[in-house]
């Protein structure tokens, strides 16, 4: 069903929020991050750059991911105190998916705002530090965390491709990456993803309406379907972490009918696992 029926011309960073209970997601074009009150109501704060991710910090605190860098945000008064620049002297790059890992890090790719080949990155937030672990990829997304926090997944949506790579105790890359998905024989491209409870990584596919499930060896196993073509981030909440929001875009649609860029919620049929608190 809709969750939502605000257009999003690029929803992303779909998050639920543990203490609060409380679903939060960005639509990057239009500047500005989403969520709800107890009863349904819409609640919307804008800012003057491109926002696409966040982490959780504490009840009212959101480490949100911009174009140029990473901002502590107060959810009761909305300013952005910076604390760390991300790719700030160049102009040509926005943020793009990000989640928080088991040991309390934030990882954020970034991308060429016109989808430049090899102009994006994946970093690393840990302790106040950053650090780049991936470069020269186009479109970074699927970025999501084992139930023990021993393996990072990531994708380059353009070239449909999902790696999984060993983290050590501290949440660093250790070890080569290896390719997890290709999805390329199916045409696919990977977008925003989360692990469920049992291990399983579930991708939005953007372009297909759906977000899909694949078991620890990659086969598919399960798929739930939304109005919305470009369907980009998923995340579980809810009561039991049962239920799946996913963000879709009307960014790309020629024509687009009414359902194109809404946020929808889903019954999954399976749990999700509580979003770790990012450590400032």
């Amino acid at each position: 069903m809709i969750h939502d029926h605000r257009i999003c011309q690029l929803g992303e960073g779909a998050l639920w929020h543990p203490e609060r209970g409380q679903f939060f997601w960005f639509d990057i074009l239009g500047r500005r991050l989403l969520s709800q009150d107890d009863g349904g109501g819409p609640l919307e704060w804008r800012f003057d750059r491109m926002a696409s991710a966040a982490g959780w910090s504490d009840r009212d605190r959101l480490l949100i991911a911009t174009e140029t860098g990473l901002s502590v945000m107060d959810l009761r008064g909305g300013d952005l105190d910076r604390i760390a620049d991300l790719e700030a002297g160049n102009a040509a790059t926005r943020s793009n998916d990000g989640r928080a890992d088991r040991q309390g890090g934030f990882w954020i790719g970034t991308m060429g705002k016109k989808a430049e080949p090899g102009a994006g990155a994946i970093h690393r937030f840990h302790r106040g530090e950053i650090r780049t672990l991936v470069d020269t990829i186009t479109i970074p997304n699927s970025i999501c965390f084992s139930p023990d926090g021993g393996t990072v997944h990531y994708s380059d949506t353009d070239r449909r491709i999902v790696w999984r790579q060993g983290l050590d105790a501290d949440g660093w890359p250790i070890g080569e990456r290896q390719v997890y998905l290709d999805l390329s024989a199916q045409g696919w491209s990977p977008d925003g993803a989360v692990i469920d409870a049992a291990g399983g990584f579930c991708c939005a596919i953007w372009g297909q309406g759906a977000v899909v499930r694949f078991d620890a060896d990659g086969r598919q196993t399960h798929r739930w379907d939304v109005g919305g073509r470009q369907s980009s981030c998923p995340a579980f909440g809810g009561p039991g972490l049962s239920q799946l929001l996913v963000t879709t875009a009307r960014d790309g649609i020629d024509n687009p009918d009414d359902a194109q860029g809404k946020t929808w919620l889903l019954d999954a049929g399976l749990s999700g696992l509580p979003e770790p608190r990012v450590i400032l």
